[in-house]
């Protein structure tokens, strides 16, 4: 009978070629409900323009305009004019990785006209390698772009790049419960490994060097944002129990 260390020596072939953990893809391409989803009224009232209330009211120092205005993540091209009206800026510009959203927003863009007689623009790009110069941006708009990021980190570092010190970040997002909820998982596609909690995603910011008072953070728990998607409030009229976790978070962030 064999010794047992000689069993486990054995049993060990060198030639066996290891398993490496495939590299996570730049994006992961949304599902057609969510391709859908994302050109609603739905998406357009209840999701996008309350966002903008809400990050708005967090703001403790509003301007007239912001000079330059970023979208990070402009999807479809909806928020251009929304941010064209609030901002005034002189340039707006719209990112996104999706080759069929930057077809769309492009049009969208083409039909929104700046104060100074500009047009809004798109450009196709990686969040984490903005082509812009440092220090640039007077205000950038990340909203519900975050959880689809790969790399998150270099990213929110490109967006303290590319901000003028004072500038501000306008960052709305999801957290982990909500994303990695059942309906999420069954109608949207996500990079599961990137998902954060309310908490690390503020750390996140405040550890690229911005400045984030709590008193510029909000953590809605919005009727879409929950796994009953609200109908045991809107239908049954019960007060919907208080979150485990956060299912969302809003922040005014500003570069020192």
């Amino acid at each position: 009978m064999s010794p047992p260390w000689r069993c486990r020596i054995e049993q060990f072939d060198e030639t066996r070629p290891m398993t490496v953990a495939k590299p996570l893809p730049d994006y992961i391409p949304e599902t057609a409900f969510g391709d859908w989803f994302l050109q609603t009224r739905t998406w357009d009232v209840h999701v996008l323009d309350v966002a903008l209330r809400d990050l708005a009211r967090l703001d403790p120092s509003p301007r007239a305009n912001h000079p330059v205005v970023v979208d990070v993540g402009c999807g479809w091209g909806g928020s251009l004019r929304k941010l064209a009206e609030r901002f005034r800026p002189e340039r707006l510009v719209g990112f996104d990785i999706a080759p069929k959203m930057v077809e769309a927003a492009t049009r969208e863009a083409a039909q929104v006209r700046l104060a100074n007689g500009r047009v809004a623009e798109v450009i196709q790009g990686d969040s984490s390698r903005l082509p812009l110069a440092d220090a640039s941006v007077d205000l950038l708009f990340c909203h519900q772009t975050f959880h689809h990021l790969v790399d998150q980190d270099r990213a929110i570092a490109e967006f303290f790049r590319v901000l003028k010190p004072g500038g501000k970040l306008l960052f709305a997002e999801s957290t982990r419960r909500y994303i990695q909820s059942w309906i999420i998982r069954l109608l949207f596609r996500h990079p599961m490994e990137m998902q954060k909690t309310a908490p690390q995603y503020l750390a996140l910011v405040r550890a690229a060097g911005f400045v984030v008072p709590d008193a510029q953070v909000s953590y809605p728990f919005l009727w879409w944002s929950r796994e009953d998607l609200g109908l045991v409030e809107r239908v049954l009229r019960i007060e919907p129990p208080a979150a485990r976790e956060e299912t969302l978070i809003n922040l005014v962030a500003t570069r020192p």
